[in-house]
């Protein structure tokens, strides 16, 4: 069974309002609150990484997954089971890790068990003060398609951990990454009007698929205004990877065309349009036309 059958059966089980989006907007309170977990040797390696990049990249996900509700991210929560012949030094360096992805954002607690395996579930609260919260069903025909940085790296630099390839920069992607804070500070600051926002973790194409489908409209890209580093046209399936690699940490937006004007360093990708019957693909990009990109995507529950 596929990860969306199963949030699918789970909205329909709670037939719940706030589930849908990576964060869940709570407006009587004032805060978006999102959790995201790391299993060892499913999203993570230790062959690959260490304890100080663990804890980085476990409380940088969940940050950029506030940072794509449009909220300000201010508070941290971590969960870690460990195995019993785990070092001090470990957990140290982990906490170290986070503590410094997090800046002024604060760790105020979380619970440590005994696994078999190390196992990572972090929670993150953001405030909603000052700031309009984006929604991937508020898409709508007009609006700009715009992207935060550059794409494709992180999958570049997990093929470079796994083949021994000397790509510091894409491996630094991979393990080290960064959300895009002020990019959507610039964005749910100045917006008036309602407007559709991802991050890229399971990959641009991902992102995009997502926003068409609960806004039901069509997401048409231009692939060559897809910002990226060169140095993965060295990579055989480059194009995949830059549309299908995941775990970038970049946003993309869906926007009215006015607040282009208060933002800065984006790139325009391409436009939303009218989808006007079900045959239509959800994303076209460079006229082909995408109805499903399951087939793309990784899996946890198939083998």
């Amino acid at each position: 069974m596929k990860e969306k059958e199963l949030i699918q059966i789970i909205k329909s089980t709670l037939n719940s309002e706030y589930i849908g989006d990576d964060c869940a907007y709570l407006p009587d309170l004032g805060i978006t609150v999102t959790q995201d977990s790391l299993v060892e040797d499913i999203h993570f390696s230790m062959k690959y990484t260490n304890a100080y990049k663990l804890g980085w990249k476990s409380a940088m996900v969940n940050i950029s997954d506030v940072c794509a509700s449009g909220a300000n991210p201010v508070y941290l929560t971590i969960a870690l089971s460990l195995p019993k012949n785990i070092k001090a030094d470990f957990v140290e360096e982990f906490y170290k890790g986070a503590k410094d992805a997090c800046e002024d954002v604060k760790i105020v607690g979380g619970d440590i068990t005994g696994s078999e395996k190390i196992f990572i579930s972090v929670t993150a609260i953001g405030s909603t003060k000052g700031r309009k919260i984006s929604s991937r069903s508020h898409a709508k025909a007009g609006y700009k398609i715009i992207v935060s940085g550059r794409h494709g790296s992180s999958g570049a630099g997990l093929i470079s951990l796994i083949n021994g390839l000397k790509y510091p920069d894409f491996i630094e992607a991979h393990l080290i990454p960064k959300a895009q804070r002020k990019f959507s500070e610039q964005i749910a600051v100045n917006a008036l009007y309602d407007y559709a926002m991802m991050d890229t973790s399971d990959g641009l194409a991902d992102a995009l698929y997502q926003i068409a489908d609960a806004s039901n409209v069509i997401m048409k890209i231009d692939f060559e205004k897809i910002p990226y580093d060169k140095n993965i046209e060295k990579f055989s399936d480059w194009k995949d990877l830059i549309l299908f690699g995941g775990e970038d940490y970049q946003l993309v937006a869906a926007v009215p065309e006015e607040l282009l004007k208060n933002i800065s360093d984006y790139t325009i990708i391409g436009e939303v349009i009218e989808r006007n019957n079900k045959s239509d693909g959800k994303i076209i990009i460079d006229g082909k036309h995408y109805s499903d990109i399951d087939n793309k995507l990784y899996n946890h529950f198939e083998e």
